[in-house]
């Protein structure tokens, strides 16, 4: 999902913050806190903070306690709210509750909450940095609600007075993720850099800037940063999401598994940030861990977030009205500005599975034109989060479901390398048996599902796209074939092109056959590529001919 994939600065830019309490110990523990969090280990922080509260319920105790839950990767509003007036409860004059409570609002989407916090930085006369520092943080927090102009304005003013002792590393990542949200990289970085020498983790460092690299799509000098982190401390959980993040964008599918089991190992418990580990599985197209994280933590979250990615897992077993009530669970309870386009876009294509078994003819056409109008919105954004096309084209034909695959002809082979699978989804060399397996028997439902499996693991092998678009013609589904087709076209390498003339050439025919009702010109285009790498191959010479009158 590409909100789930965005690796915002929200995600990966945790500030941190020191407050410079005379008791040396106490101070120490703030520390504890805000380092739990740098960490994502976000339950542990709460531990800490909760604990600190339970020693001394002051004011700045509920407002760090408050802030690790607008901190964490899904905002717990409720939370943060309740801990946030505790504090003012403690001291009415508190201007850092003042300043969380102004967030909140802000992650909700109320822009009114800018004016407030600037009102408190001016109440307290802009003489601590801790206020000025929170304030420009707040700012900076929410990918679509937030004002970096002013961040900026207010971080340079805490910068000026902590330089009276020392600049904490933190004020300097907070202003490095000001710039990012002004898209201005250069100036992101000089800030970031200005952090890495009086960072105690350089791991936290290294990682923010591989992230900066990745935003930029300079993705070799993001991952040798990402390396440097890592190196840095194998212990920095926010190093492998981001690592995965990397890998899943190079579809280096099986590394980016194991990246999210180290962030899984390195993180903790709390079910927030298990809910994340469960979306990144599913970006990573591995839906059974997806669906046993989410699954453990489901009845121990609020946030409505849960709906939606239960709703893409119902989605990809095939179980659309499942799936769709879970969707509008998600669409009712969430707040207006977190539905995106891909959101409608899954929506779309809810509806087009419920449309194919409607027997109502109204319904029929009132699910298949809203199927229609939301793939589009998701396509007008520019919205890749799933392969629209290929996904509406496998609705239409069929035989791709799990169902169909387990309904369909089996043997002791196939069984025998169902269960190797099984026991390591990792396993190529038994999926590309079992495939070969399925296709024997002429099970073409199982040969798909394996076959795109193969492709997901191995996304450069590009004899797994042919054979994916072969068993997709064999079920009858040609839409399916056809994208397949190509995608196997577009993977063969240049070097690859001589030895696999034949395979080529058949490709390209099939394309153009399965093109030349609903668009000529492409056939055409095909058809001639066919015949040129292999003019002895007669069905394309005749489909030339014919096409060519």
């Amino acid at each position: 999902m590409k909100d789930i994939m965005n690796m915002n600065v929200k995600k990966i830019a945790f500030g941190a913050a020191v407050v410079f309490f005379t008791n040396f110990a106490f101070a120490q523990t703030v520390q504890d806190g805000i380092n739990s969090i740098d960490s994502d280990k976000f339950a542990q922080a709460k531990t800490n903070f909760t604990n600190m509260i339970a020693k001394e319920p002051n004011a700045e105790n509920y407002f760090y306690l408050g802030n690790t839950f607008l901190k964490q990767v899904e905002p717990d509003f409720a939370a943060a709210t309740e801990n946030f007036n505790k504090g003012i409860a403690a001291d009415s004059k508190s201007y850092l509750n003042k300043i969380g409570l102004a967030a909140v609002k802000l992650g909700k989407g109320d822009k009114n909450a800018i004016a407030e916090i600037q009102k408190v930085v001016t109440d307290s006369r802009e003489k601590d940095a801790e206020v000025l520092f929170r304030a420009a943080e707040a700012l900076t927090l929410f990918e679509k609600n937030n004002s970096p102009d002013l961040a900026i304005q207010f971080l340079n003013k805490a910068i000026e007075r902590a330089q009276r002792k020392e600049v904490p590393a933190h004020y300097y990542y907070t202003l490095g993720d000001a710039y990012r949200l002004k898209r201005m990289p250069g100036d992101a970085m000089t800030a970031y850099e200005k952090a890495l020498p009086l960072a105690k983790n350089k791991a936290s460092v290294y990682t923010r800037i591989g992230s900066l690299w990745m935003a930029a799509q300079q993705w070799q000098q993001a991952k040798t940063n990402i390396e440097k982190a890592i190196a840095t401390d194998p212990s920095y959980a926010p190093a492998y999401k981001v690592m995965a993040a990397y890998d899943i964008r190079y579809q280096q599918n099986a590394k980016a598994t194991q990246d999210l089991i180290n962030y899984t190992k390195y993180a903790d418990e709390d079910p927030y940030t298990q809910l994340e580990i469960a979306k990144l599985y599913f970006t990573n197209e591995d839906y059974a861990n997806s669906k046993q994280v989410l699954d453990k933590i489901f009845d121990k979250i609020n946030d409505p977030i849960k709906f939606k990615l239960r709703a893409y897992q119902l989605y990809a077993d095939g179980k659309y009205a499942e799936a769709k009530q879970n969707m509008d669970s998600f669409t009712s309870q969430a707040e207006k500005s977190r539905i995106q386009p891909a959101d409608q876009g899954l929506q779309g294509l809810i509806a087009a599975g419920l449309a194919k078994t409607e027997t109502d003819a109204a319904k029929k056409t009132a699910l298949t034109t809203e199927a229609q109008q939301k793939i589009a919105i998701a396509k007008a954004a520019k919205d890749e989060t799933m392969k629209w096309d290929m996904e509406l084209a496998k609705i239409a034909g069929g035989g791709a479901s799990q169902a169909n695959a387990d309904a369909g002809p089996t043997n002791p082979v196939i069984e025998g390398l169902k269960q190797k699978v099984a026991a390591n989804a990792q396993d190529t060399d038994s999926l590309f048996k079992l495939a070969t397996a399925y296709q024997e028997v002429k099970n073409w439902g199982g040969a798909i599902q394996t076959w795109q499996k193969m492709s997901t693991l191995l996304p450069d092998w590009a004899p797994a796209y042919y054979s994916l678009g072969y068993s997709y013609q064999q079920a009858g589904n040609n839409d399916a074939a056809k994208i397949a087709y190509e995608k196997y076209i577009a993977t063969v390498k240049p070097a690859e092109v001589e030895a696999n003339k034949q395979t080529l050439a058949y490709a390209y025919f099939a394309v153009a056959y399965l093109s030349k009702d609903s668009d000529v010109a492409k056939a055409k285009d095909y058809v001639a590529k066919s015949v040129q790498l292999d003019p002895t191959y007669q069905d394309a010479v005749k489909l030339n001919a014919e096409i060519n009158k």
